[in-house]
This record gives C-alpha cells, sequence and structure tokens, in this order.
C-alpha cells in the first residue's frame, strides 16, 4: 500500500514538474518585442521612396521574424501614414495605446517626423528613424527617447555645395564666385533644413546665389517657378523635391527651354531612379542625387566583412518584390541598414544588459552604440550625440554621399574618398537642359 502511494506521490510530482516546465517554457516563447513600423504605402510620398523604404524594412523584420533576437520573438505591426502627418501621429498613438508595441520605428517625410517625434517623446516612448532628416527633429529638443542613425539634412545641403564648390575651376572652368546658383526646394520641414544647408554651403564656397525659393510641394503649377529660374540664369540648380513635383518641375522646365549646367537633387523623389524615368524619360541622364550610399554600391573593403552578406540577402530578397529594376534605390538600403543597427546593436544590448525591451533599457543601449566608419552597410560609423547636446539623439557619424544617373547606372561621384567615377559637369550639349 506504501509503494502505491509513494508511487502516486512520485508521479503527481513529476507531473508538477512537467507543468511547471511547460509554463516556463510557454513564458520564455511569450518573450518578444513588437515593432509598430510607419511609412507611407499610399498618397505622394509613398512613390517619392517611402514604400521602397517600406520594403526594405520589411525585409530587414521579416529576417528577424525568423530568427528571432537574444531569445525575444520579434513581431512588426505595419501602419499606413497616408502621405499625412496627422495621419503618422495618430497612427503612432495607436500602435503604442491599442496595439502594445514596445517602439515604433520608420518616417520618411521630415514633416511627419517633427511632430510624431515630439509626440512619442511625450508619450516616453522609444522611436527610431531611419529615412526622414530634417535637422528640426532633433535640434535643442533633448530628446531621450528618439534616435536616428540617418544623415541630418543640413549634411546633405552642404555635401551638394562642397561637390560643387570641388569641380567649379576644373569642370566650369569658374572660380566659385563666379557660379551662379539656384536653389530650390518645397516648404515643408524637408526642403527647409536642406536648403538651409546648401545657403550654409554657398556662403562657405563663396558662390553667388541668384535665385533661392520654396514651394509646396503639392502645387499643380510650377511654371511660375520656372520662368523665375529662366530669368536667375544659374550654372547649377540645387533641388529638394518629393514625386511628382520633381517630374512636375523639370517637364515645365522643359516645355520653357528653361537651361542650366547642373541638376543636383537631395534624396527623397530622386533617389527612385524607375519613377525619375519614368517621368523624365532620357531626360534623367546626368542628374545628381544625394543619399546615403546605396548599400551595392558601397565599396565593401571599407565595410566590416559580417555585412556583406546581409547586404546581398536584402538585395535577393528586393529582387524578388522587384524583380527588373533597372537600380536598386537607396530608400530600400537606408531602411535595411538602419533597422540592421538597431536589431544587431541596440536590442541586444538592451536584453543582455538592461534586462528587456522596455523604452529605458533601449535608450541606454542605443547611447551606448559605438560603430565607427563601415561599420555600417552605409559605410559610416554610428555614435549618438548624449543628452544634453544641441542634436542629442542624432547620429553625429553619418554622412550622405552624392551619386550621378548615367546610361541607367548610378555612380558615387563626391567625395572623393567614395567616388568611382569623375562627375560628367556640366550637362553635355546637345541634352534637353544644357546651356552649352
Amino acid at each position: 500500500m506504501l509503494g502505491r502511494k509513494t508511487a502516486r506521490l512520485f508521479f503527481g510530482l513529476l507531473a508538477a514538474v512537467a507543468a511547471m516546465g511547460t509554463a516556463v517554457s510557454a513564458y520564455a516563447q511569450e518573450k518578444k518585442i513588437k515593432i509598430g513600423v510607419i511609412y507611407d504605402l499610399t498618397g505622394p510620398l509613398a512613390g517619392g521612396g517611402s514604400e521602397l523604404g517600406y520594403v526594405g524594412a520589411k525585409i530587414m523584420l521579416d529576417h528577424y521574424a525568423k530568427t528571432g533576437v537574444e531569445g525575444y520573438k520579434v513581431e512588426a505591426v505595419y501602419a499606413d501614414a497616408q502621405s499625412k502627418p496627422d495621419i503618422a501621429i495618430n497612427e503612432a498613438v495607436r500602435l503604442l495605446e491599442q496595439e502594445k508595441v514596445d517602439m515604433v520605428l520608420g518616417f520618411f517625410s521630415s514633416a511627419q517626423c517633427v511632430p510624431v517625434a515630439a509626440r512619442v517623446e511625450q508619450l516616453k516612448k522609444f522611436m527610431w528613424i531611419t529615412t526622414c532628416i530634417s535637422s528640426a527633429v532633433f535640434e535643442n529638443k533633448n530628446y531621450k527617447y528618439v534616435f536616428r542613425p540617418q544623415a541630418s539634412g543640413d549634411q546633405f545641403g552642404q555635401m551638394t555645395m562642397d561637390f560643387i564648390a570641388g569641380n567649379a575651376q576644373s569642370k566650369f572652368g569658374k572660380e566659385p564666385k563666379d557660379m551662379r546658383v539656384a536653389i530650390i526646394h518645397e516648404d515643408g520641414s524637408y526642403g527647409v533644413d536642406v536648403s538651409k544647408g546648401n545657403e550654409a554651403g554657398a556662403k562657405k564656397a563663396g558662390f553667388n546665389v541668384v535665385m533661392k525659393e520654396g514651394y509646396s510641394a503639392t502645387a499643380p503649377d510650377l511654371s511660375a517657378l520656372v520662368t523665375k529660374l529662366k530669368r536667375a540664369r544659374p550654372d547649377v540648380i540645387f533641388h529638394t523635391g518629393y514625386n511628382p513635383d520633381i517630374t512636375l518641375l523639370l517637364r515645365q522646365a522643359r516645355e520653357q527651354g528653361l537651361k542650366f549646367g547642373a541638376l543636383v537633387g537631395h534624396g527623397a523623389g530622386y533617389g527612385v531612379y524607375e519613377k525619375l524615368k519614368e517621368g523624365l524619360g532620357g531626360d534623367v541622364n546626368y542628374v545628381f542625387n544625394t543619399d546615403p550610399i546605396s548599400i551595392w554600391l558601397a565599396n565593401e573593403k571599407g565595410l566590416d566583412p559580417k555585412l556583406v552578406p546581409v547586404i546581398k540577402m536584402v538585395g535577393e530578397e528586393f529582387d524578388k518584390v522587384r524583380p527588373g529594376v533597372a537600380i536598386r534605390s537607396a530608400h530600400v538600403g537606408i531602411a535595411a541598414s538602419n533597422i540592421y543597427v538597431f536589431m544587431n546593436e541596440v536590442l541586444p544590448r538592451a536584453i543582455k544588459k538592461y534586462g528587456g525591451v522596455d523604452p529605458e533599457a533601449l535608450r541606454k543601449a542605443a547611447l551606448e552604440v559605438d560603430l565607427a566608419e563601415g561599420g555600417t552597410m552605409l559605410g559610416f560609423g554610428v555614435k549618438f550625440f548624449g543628452e544634453g547636446t544641441p542634436m542629442a539623439g542624432q547620429n553625429e557619424r553619418s554622412f550622405p554621399v552624392v551619386i550621378q544617373y548615367v546610361d541607367d547606372k548610378s555612380y558615387v561621384v563626391w567625395p572623393k574618398s567614395q567616388a568611382q567615377r569623375e562627375a560628367v559637369l556640366p550637362l553635355p550639349a546637345g541634352s534637353t537642359y544644357s546651356n552649352k
């Protein structure tokens, strides 16, 4: 009889231990980070590059959904900002408060980033910005929970001015003071910020700024702007816009006979070659764009070796989604690279060193990221300005490059340390807009 009781107790104990093990196992499996992802999938910003950013983000997040991070399951919840700042704010709040995501990431438009960052910080939640560039997101805000590995708008504007200044004498046969430049931009946070960088760079170079003007990205007619440009007779036009405003401007410029020596764009619509060619045809040849380097143009010898297979994976997955694309947009790689930094550098540190994925753990982990140049797929390093600095939360080691589209290919032409070939400057005689 005693043996039966002992047996019952023994098997009962085994069952309890098994049940406890199942509960622990279930608890372990339930550990996850829930990530809210916001891009513009509809509206004008979708075709201007945001939807391609979404594709790059999804490729990377899908990869980590399969592998997990330090025992945590990765779950992404996607939302469409619809190319509207108010929708972006509402979606961010909805994801955080109703979907209970642990953080939000993405964001293409600076007009959205500025107010969304303020709202997320107010909620004391964590935000990781992959794409938008406006300096106004961080300038003198002293945010604790908002971070951006991406380059800032003033860097874009100054980089392009340095590029033309470095080529003024050798390509245009002019001293910088004799170079006539026009600065035009959409009048949102993105365009205004880049134009400030343009102005600062023009002043530094000593250029003759013959025109500076903003316009609404949704304007149905830009012929008046074209007329002013014709009167100003610039050697170089520095343009910050999305799409379809880029296409509208250049179509009307062609119709009105606007001539110039070079057109230098700054990301957004200029980073989506397929859309540019669709709208401009052969006139897209020799146009310049400024962006973080396309991960497929980065010099592999200068990168951390572990990044090379990741770049290959992103390219292969993108080709499955968009087969036959002539030039893979830099926006795809920008999103993929900046999310990789979070998933590979911030998240593991937050879990292992700070015990989880709450905003405070993620904040502390982000501030400890210290990657040298070549430590990201975009070629630059990562170190965030800390609290109490004018640009707290911004990556101080990021930088863009200038690329040129030539015969359905893109080449880095500036800075010289990254250049793949000499820039074609000015526009060759016979080109639609050439002033030669």
